[in-house]
């Protein structure tokens, strides 16, 4: 047991009064992972239940800013941030994973990394429906190949074989993904 589990487990129940957890989001950019990621940490919030956010564009803004796009590169990027989540549900804290993840070979190395429930979710929503949503004009930018390797255009997307759960947000409203993936780990945390 290390020191920092020490501070937070005494004699075995958690100081937080709960379960840490990993949840992790999957599926193509645009797909809503950040947005449930946040309302979900959010509806954690309310009910007094401790996360924290791993979103995929952040982490590549600090502990991931020296990777690419490689396929060794995209695999590095979901260890490291397994690795974290792992450290933290092992410290019972709700670690909120939100990752393209687009390979198998990456699905597993999530699940593999992380020794602490482990619960995977495939945001999965239509190519097209990504499209439109897409803000900052990546997918537009990949189809004139201005962006190389971008997940679901130049670079392949396989889905999820072990989601836990799957989020249809093509046809259903934020709120309504946030409900159905709740309710599915409530139970997980709380002790």
């Amino acid at each position: 047991m290390t020191g920092t589990q020490q501070q937070v487990n005494i004699g075995g129940t958690s100081v937080l009064g709960q379960n840490g957890m990993v949840v992790w989001l999957m599926g193509l950019s645009g797909a809503g992972k950040s947005t449930i990621a946040r309302l979900l940490k959010q509806k954690l919030a309310e009910e007094g239940i401790f996360a924290i956010s791993l979103d995929g564009d952040v982490m590549r803004e600090g502990i991931n800013k020296n990777l690419g796009f490689s396929d060794a590169d995209r695999l590095e990027n979901v260890r490291r941030v397994a690795e974290v989540a792992n450290m933290l549900a092992n410290n019972n804290v709700v670690a909120i994973c939100s990752l393209i993840t687009p390979l198998h070979e990456h699905q597993q190395m999530a699940r593999e990394t992380v020794n602490a429930p482990y619960f995977e979710v495939f945001v999965d929503c239509p190519i097209a429906v990504c499209e439109e949503r897409d803000v900052k004009g990546l997918y537009q930018k990949a189809r004139k190949n201005e962006i190389k390797g971008f997940t679901g255009i130049s670079a392949p997307f396989k889905s999820p074989q072990h989601a836990n759960l799957i989020l249809h947000t093509a046809a259903e409203e934020p709120a309504e993904s946030v409900a159905l993936l709740y309710r599915e780990i409530i139970q997980l945390i709380k002790p």
